[in-house]
């Protein structure tokens, strides 16, 4: 229901105390006459009567009348200023913010479509999931992520394809979910909270050796029952309730608890029909309710390595088996939230083994994807650091050797706007490595080409996610 204009709101409770002020006093005259009969007073109804309606006591009355209606109208206008003066200082405040984050981040006002295939997220619907803002990971806090993602992106999934309130079409499940927006982040999120099972239909064959990752965030840690990310081999995809009497499965739990450090998770392992005993460790991410934890899982034959955030939280050389052929990535959430929900997006499926020094060194040039940007900004993610490491790696063991950093974009937005992204992009990488990496910026130069030199197409979400990259050029 619209909400009444404050004006409307006050006359009609003045009505209202005038309307109960009346049938008071009516009340007051009835009363007097009951109690006349019961007492068999001497004195005449009518008497009593004409006294209330004399002159003299209709002032009283008036008096009264006054001095109420007074004290209530003192209040409104009270409280009217009350919320007046709240509401000029919220939008002090906002403009302070806004001022704050334009200084911080020139690249503020945007100029690029979301790299998640959206630019309208922020915008409230009647889906949009209300997360506390959080401030974003510092890159040293990953001072010793060693992750760095395949090199060809074959599947790339932010459900921007996908209305907000429909399950997503390129899913199955045996329970139901929703595509959301959250307020304060980027694009369309999975929003899970029932029990049941939940299969990306897009992902039916995994190589040797990928990558996959995504992001995760629980409004009400504690709230939630575990949610299971288990690589698979379904022996019948259309059933995906089947999943764990798989032949052969690498699974992790994740548990959030409110508590840092008390978050749990646990890995599940069986190969070529053989179950093994399964593992338990705990992890201080998961806890704090308005940050998504990102998570990358690396895969390299038998061995597995699963981290949250910056955290390692398992490294297993024997997890997997060599001769299996897994063809299904599965979510199951093991039981309904009380008020609490799962969100998950950005998953991203790589292949291919990195090789930066043989690129370089022999082919002149490394593409790389595992360098990722805040959304229209050339402000680089923390999740970045193995690949940035990788590179200064080869930098500093190659004291001559000089390169060129060049950024792509892919072709949302406007051409100007992507050029200008691409090359401050470009110089933030050249920064990064001088002054965490100790690069001496002489042997770096950058240059950016905006969305002009495209590696695959920008019809689809990996086709985008390709053509978003940094290039290291030898000079």
């Amino acid at each position: 229901m619209a909400k009444a204009p404050v004006g409307f709101e006050n006359s009609r409770s003045i009505t209202f105390v005038i309307l109960f002020f009346h049938r008071q006093v009516a009340n007051f005259h009835k009363a007097i006459f009951i109690s006349c009969t019961a007492l068999h007073s001497s004195i005449s109804v009518t008497t009593i009567l004409q006294k209330l309606n004399s002159p003299n006591m209709k002032k009283i009355i008036l008096g009264f009348f006054l001095i109420a209606i007074t004290h209530f109208a003192d209040a409104q206008i009270k409280g009217i200023l009350d919320k007046a003066k709240q509401k000029v200082g919220k939008k002090a405040n906002e403009k302070v913010d806004k001022s704050i984050d334009k200084t911080v981040d020139p690249s503020f006002e945007k100029t690029e479509t979301d790299t998640n295939g959206t630019n309208d997220a922020s915008k409230p619907t009647t889906d949009t999931a209300k997360v506390e803002k959080a401030a974003p990971a510092s890159i040293k806090a990953y001072s010793k992520y060693d992750f760095v993602p395949g090199e060809k992106i074959v599947v790339f999934e932010d459900f921007a394809q996908d209305a907000v309130g429909d399950f997503p079409d390129k899913w199955n499940t045996n329970s139901s979910g929703e595509i959301v927006t959250i307020e304060g982040k980027q694009g369309h999120w999975l929003m899970i909270n029932k029990q049941g099972v939940f299969m990306p239909e897009f992902i039916d064959s995994l190589a040797d050796n990928f990558t996959f990752e995504f992001d995760l965030l629980c409004d009400n840690p504690g709230g939630v029952w575990a949610l299971y990310t288990s690589i698979a081999t379904l022996a019948d995809r259309n059933h995906l309730e089947t999943w764990q009497s798989s032949d052969s499965r690498f699974t992790f739990t994740i548990a959030p608890q409110a508590d840092v450090g008390n978050s749990v998770s646990t890995i599940e392992r069986r190969k070529d029909g053989v179950g093994e005993a399964s593992s338990t460790t705990n992890t201080k991410q998961f806890s704090d309710k308005t940050k998504p934890v990102h998570i990358a899982v690396w895969r390299q034959k038998e061995r597995v390595r699963v981290y949250f955030n910056e955290e390692k939280a398992w490294d297993l050389p024997k997890a997997m088996s060599k001769d299996a052929k897994y063809n299904s990535i599965v979510y199951w959430l093991q039981g309904p939230g009380q008020n609490a929900n799962y969100f998950m997006s950005n998953l991203r499926l790589a292949v291919g083994a990195p090789d930066t020094r043989n690129k370089i060194l022999t082919q002149n040039k490394w593409v790389t994807h595992g360098i990722l940007f805040d959304v229209n900004s050339a402000n680089i993610k923390p999740e970045s650091y193995g690949t940035m490491k990788e590179m200064a790696s080869v930098l500093k063991e190659f004291q001559d050797l000089k390169v060129k950093i060049v950024g792509h974009t892919d072709t949302d937005g406007k051409d100007a706007d992507n050029l200008d992204l691409s090359k401050r992009r470009a110089a933030s990488v050249k920064t990064a490595l001088a002054k965490e990496f100790g690069v001496d910026e002489s042997r770096m130069e950058t240059d950016g080409k905006g969305e002009s030199e495209p590696i695959d197409k920008n019809d689809t979400p990996a086709g985008k996610a390709n053509n978003r990259r940094v290039e290291f050029i030898k000079i």
